[in-house]
């Protein structure tokens, strides 16, 4: 089954992703800033993190005063974040295409779900529940790989379709398979705006300088090409 690859793969990877996560150049110089960007004033505001990975984003969150609750389908990837955010009670084991029944309606002002949502076949699901959750003009704020560069990336000949892909990581230990879907872009937008939201911002990203001190060769192709794309979303 995919989703058991899935969480067998960060389950393995989980302690190297944590200890790279502050300045692994695509990490912390790349998807942070401008998903981060998206997020305005995060003061005072309730936010879901939704697939929290090691906790970094509801550390920085955290830290400029927002109250925080994650959760992440990999259990090593929970127990990270509880420790780097010092708190058992608001990070757990959850799905993200299972219904959040632990929350309710209206819960949030903002849901951030960043690099997760190739993994989930069927993103409607998943969307109505960041829609119930969060309070009307509440933001769902996402981070994802780029469709066109993941149609290249995986030479696909079928743009039109959701098909699952799979390529080998190597910078996190031992190589390791990972796998996801991948969608056209059309099915990255109209799972948001069918299900009560507006697209309020789309950013195609570039690096930070920071980037290219760590990682040259990548800085230069992704000021020519983007590999990821972050979305504001407005519920209605």
């Amino acid at each position: 089954m995919i989703k058991n690859k899935i969480i067998s793969a960060y389950e393995e990877i989980a302690e190297k992703y944590n200890e790279l996560i502050d300045h692994k150049p695509h990490n912390a110089y790349y998807d942070r800033p401008n998903t981060l960007e998206l997020i305005q004033d995060a003061k005072g505001k309730i936010i879901l993190d939704a697939a929290c990975g090691p906790g970094k984003y509801a550390e920085i969150l955290l830290s400029e005063g927002a109250i925080v609750k994650g959760f992440d389908i990999s259990l090593k990837m929970v127990e990270l974040a509880q420790i780097r955010n010092n708190n058992k009670e608001d990070f757990f084991v959850h799905d993200l295409s299972s219904p959040f029944e632990m929350f309710n309606d209206e819960s949030f002002d903002t849901v951030i779900c960043t690099l997760a949502l190739h993994y989930v076949e069927d993103w409607n699901l998943t969307i109505k529940e960041f829609y119930r959750v969060l309070k009307p003009g509440g933001s769902l704020v996402i981070s994802i790989e780029h469709p066109f560069f993941e149609y290249n990336y995986f030479k696909s000949e079928k743009y039109f379709e959701i098909e699952h892909v799979n390529c080998t990581w190597n910078g996190f230990g031992d190589p390791i398979e990972i796998n996801s879907f991948r969608r056209p872009l059309s099915k990255c937008i109209t799972p948001l705006t069918d299900n009560g939201f507006y697209i309020d911002k789309l950013i195609e990203p570039k690096p930070t300088k920071e980037f290219e001190k760590l990682d040259p060769k990548h800085y230069k192709e992704l000021n020519e090409f983007p590999a990821f794309m972050c979305i504001r979303a407005i519920k209605k």
